[in-house]
């Protein structure tokens, strides 16, 4: 027999997710899809490469917006009717339990869409583009900044994004100096830059022969990758200088023997991008480009922006007070987001990628903006 509290709790899941259709317009939505679709099936919907792009992509991702609240809808459906099985046989108790892991099941997922739903702004579905630079500390910032790049590759993998690793600069002893990634799938943006910030690590080090306890600093920035026409941005050839290097990481006799890696360097704003993930020294600097544009355009914004705790200005510097969020492994276990309290001591987990309550923590708590969209349920 189900209990008052879990059938009103269904009741709560129905209203919700019937909320959140109406919240992500996704009628709306569909008919923008056959629209879209339409366009695609033309016969010269391919004549113009960058336009068909932009419509492929976008319908792409109106299609997974949906298909996600589709699919969600369909289960909760399905759990209504088996409430109702329940209690026509109330002496079934598999069924019951099976109607119980169900719900709570579907009330855990429910949290995740009304997280998605505060993805609005301009670039949230955007690939997102994650640096890590090890701070002060040489060897034992290193590891951590190998740590952390192990830790995001597989959250990004959790939540079904294509991760690449643009580049990577190894540590001088061992470990990663900098690196970059990129993440693509839905919201990639929108879910990564909430790591944005300085990462704190205290354990005892491997590396200190007298089983001291160690504080590492690593600074995370993330930004969304610019497609040609986001932004009207012409960079002058003077404002740039460009250098071109052999490849460091592995990739064959081809990478190794050729300057097929690129460096660009905007002088106005001292910003430096690095690219050696592809073969062709032309594919480097194309997407080298991009990313120098996203980084432009991300600094120009910060400095309209009166929230100086966001994006570039919340990094702060890789040091004592700064830190967004902080890893103790020794002498006890713990992952503590210092800007909405979210903690944990599953640290194991987290370091194999578990960061959806902190990410979803500070996109219900991050802004004011956010806090305002939550999904009201009416009667």
């Amino acid at each position: 027999m189900i209990l008052p509290d879990d059938k009103s709790r269904l009741q709560e899941l129905i209203k919700k997710t019937r909320h959140l259709w109406k919240f992500l317009d996704c009628d709306e939505k569909k008919k923008d899809i056959l629209e879209l679709e339409s366009l695609m099936s033309a016969p010269t919907f391919w004549d113009d490469q960058t336009e068909a792009k932009r419509v492929s992509s976008e319908a792409n991702r109106l299609k997974q917006t949906v298909e996600k609240i589709e699919s969600f809808r369909v289960q909760v459906d399905d759990l209504d009717a088996l409430a109702e099985l329940c209690d026509e046989d109330e002496n079934d108790q598999e069924m019951e339990s099976e109607f119980m892991n169900t719900l709570e099941g579907l009330l855990s997922n429910v949290e995740d869409l009304e997280v998605a739903s505060f993805l609005s702004e301009p670039f949230d579905d955007r690939p997102a583009l994650l640096s890590i630079q090890a701070g002060a500390g040489g060897t034992e910032s290193c590891d951590w900044a190998d740590m952390l790049m192990r830790m995001y590759m597989r959250w990004a993998e959790r939540r079904g994004f294509k991760v690449e690793l643009q580049d990577l600069q190894p540590g001088e002893e061992t470990g990663v100096s900098r690196c970059s990634i990129k993440m693509e799938g839905l919201h990639a943006y929108g879910y990564a830059k909430a790591e944005r910030g300085v990462h704190r690590l205290v354990r005892i080090s491997p590396f200190d022969s007298n089983k001291r306890r160690h504080t590492s600093f690593c600074s995370v920035d993330v930004i969304a990758e610019m497609e040609d026409d986001d932004v009207d941005m012409d960079i002058p050839d003077d404002d740039l200088r460009i250098d071109t290097y052999r490849s460091s990481g592995k990739g064959g006799q081809h990478v190794n023997k050729t300057d097929s890696a690129v460096r660009l360097t905007h002088l106005p704003t001292n910003i430096v991008v690095q690219c050696q993930n592809e073969r062709s020294q032309l594919k480097n600097k194309q997407t080298a480009m991009r990313v120098l544009k996203s980084r432009i355009y991300e600094k120009e914004q910060d400095e309209k922006r009166v929230e100086m705790e966001k994006f570039y200005g919340s990094k702060g510097e890789m040091g004592w007070g700064n830190q967004i969020r902080s890893y103790v492994f020794q002498p006890y276990q713990m992952v503590k987001d210092l800007r909405t309290g979210v903690e944990t001591s599953g640290v194991q987990a987290v370091m194999d990628g578990e960061l959806d309550p902190f990410v979803n923590g500070w996109l219900r708590a991050g802004c004011p903006r956010q806090r305002n969209k939550e999904i009201q349920v009416e009667d």
